[in-house]
């Protein structure tokens, strides 16, 4: 079907300022973060409420039309990527916050609401919302249930998939379902969690209800400063087997360090080779002892200092830089690649000792920060595009990264989602039956695989051409539908 007829077809159901279509704007959509893969779409349809939803996806089941969903674009696995035949799907103009429930402790709202400013809207409630990944200023509610975002926090609050309460979505058939309910628990099978995650593969998120959790009494940060990146995160297992768990846990090394300072000043020691930062909340009777007992264990396993934020301005700052990693570090090449992993934290000295080798190997500088608490590590491999080959070499040291990871106990993402950028990977982590018991689950859903093809489940096929697994700019991942 030509472009124009395809038009044609949605603006029977649309408005005509609810789709983009022109090739200059189209090209605001033809990547996500993880800006190295790009396709524009054909068209880019933006509706305003559910019952258009419902329209546009009957519409594309019965003309057979891919649909790539797009919250914020701030994926950093391309899970947002538009398919070569199909439309993205924006909720960005579903924005509202519905309804607030400070009894309760709820909220719901539409999906194209921004994660940071649920918090902005029931702050003076004495409330918030936990999740806050590092795009939280950005990334929407609905990107973040897709990709089951997690954030500096997630430690002690949890993932989206412990934040959610109830969806309500948009099947292919044009059929709205809830998942989930306002109450502790509901019968038969949780499909909540199963929608969570999910990639936008199973269906079209219009509205989630949010828990609020309130703000605690007090909390501390407390900086531990480190010569070596093996002691910073044996540190880090040593505060989680003191039974102490912070609201959060978050490591950076060198690169990272000279990067978040040069860019926001945030008081980091740029000589260091490491830094943690460890939160800590609750009662002021708590955070006092809790402090004190993490300055010991940073001390014993060989911090060269260690720093209290004097008050919440100076804890601000600390986190300031933290949140602003991923940014400062891009101002250290033309480009850089994140790998999300997760490990066991007993792993994380040795893990991180041989990334440092790998990079060397490879000829190519890598920046660690992530959330040390829970594993989840967040490599920027540095690089250059415009030098013919080093993209490739990238993506062949990120995968070997993520083969470390699965060879440690670990797994190949924690909160980025798989999207094209490790289906090469998933062919090592899962085997055939698992793979294809995948595929089952969505076909329940989405029989005819419309919904964000080509994405997170890679075939049998494609497993069986391994060598095939990475794909490098001006090779999309999707030249044939039915490779997937």
């Amino acid at each position: 079907m030509e472009t124009p007829e395809l038009e044609k077809i949605f603006r029977r159901i649309l408005p005509g300022d609810c789709i983009v279509s022109d090739g200059v704007s189209l090209r605001v959509y033809e990547c996500d973060g993880l800006s190295a893969y790009r396709q524009p779409p054909r068209l880019v349809l933006l509706p305003e409420d559910i019952g258009q939803v419902k329209a546009i996806m009957t519409t594309c089941r019965d003309h057979a039309i891919p649909v790539v969903g797009r919250g914020g674009g701030t994926s950093l696995s391309g899970g947002a990527l538009p398919h070569p035949d199909g439309i993205v799907l924006s909720l960005a103009r579903m924005n509202r916050i519905l309804e607030v429930d400070p009894v309760n402790r709820m909220a719901r709202v539409q999906p194209g609401v921004r994660n940071l400013a649920i918090s902005q809207a029931v702050r003076s409630l004495g409330l918030y919302y936990a999740p806050d990944p590092s795009s939280q200023i950005a990334c929407t509610i609905g990107g973040n249930v897709a990709e089951n975002a997690g954030g500096v926090h997630c430690l002690k609050y949890g993932l989206t998939v412990h934040n959610i309460l109830a969806l309500k979505v948009v099947t292919i058939d044009g059929e709205l379902i809830t998942l989930g309910s306002e109450s502790m628990d509901v019968p038969g099978f949780n499909l909540l969690s199963l929608m969570i995650g999910s990639e936008g593969m199973l269906g079209m998120v219009v509205e989630a209800t949010v828990r609020l959790l309130p703000i605690p009494e007090s909390a501390g940060v407390i900086m531990g400063i480190f010569d070596s990146v093996r002691h910073a995160g044996d540190s880090v297992a040593a505060i989680i087997a003191s039974g102490i768990i912070p609201a959060g846990i978050e490591m950076m090394d060198n690169p990272a360090i000279r990067a978040a300072e040069a860019f926001v000043r945030a008081g980091y020691p740029v000589e260091a080779e490491a830094i943690l930062l460890c939160e800590v909340d609750g009662s002021e009777a708590e955070v006092s002892q809790q402090v004190e007992k993490v300055e010991s264990l940073f001390r014993e396993n060989h911090a060269v200092a260690c720093r209290l934020a004097s008050d919440e301005h100076e804890r601000a700052l600390f986190w300031s830089g933290r949140k602003a990693a991923f940014p400062a570090v891009g101002r250290l090449s033309p480009d850089y690649y994140c790998i999300d992993g997760t490990i066991p934290r007993k792993s994380l000295g040795h893990v991180l000792t041989e990334i440092g080798r790998l990079a060397e190997s490879y000829g190519l500088r890598v920046a660690n920060v992530f959330h040390a608490g829970d594993g989840n590590l967040h490599p920027l491999i540095l690089y250059d595009a415009n030098n013919p080959g080093e993209l490739e070499r990238t993506e062949e040291l990120g995968s070997r990264i993520l083969r470390l990871c699965i060879e440690v106990g670990g797994t190949i993402t924690g909160e980025h989602g798989v999207g094209v950028e490790k289906l090469g990977e998933m062919c090592i982590q899962f085997s055939d039956e698992e793979r294809e018991l995948f595929h089952d689950i969505r076909r329940c859903f989405d029989p005819d695989s419309l919904l964000n093809p080509g994405k997170a489940i890679p075939t049998l096929a494609r497993c069986a051409e391994h060598n095939a697994m990475h794909v490098h700019e001006g090779q999309l991942p999707f030249p044939d539908l039915d490779r997937f």
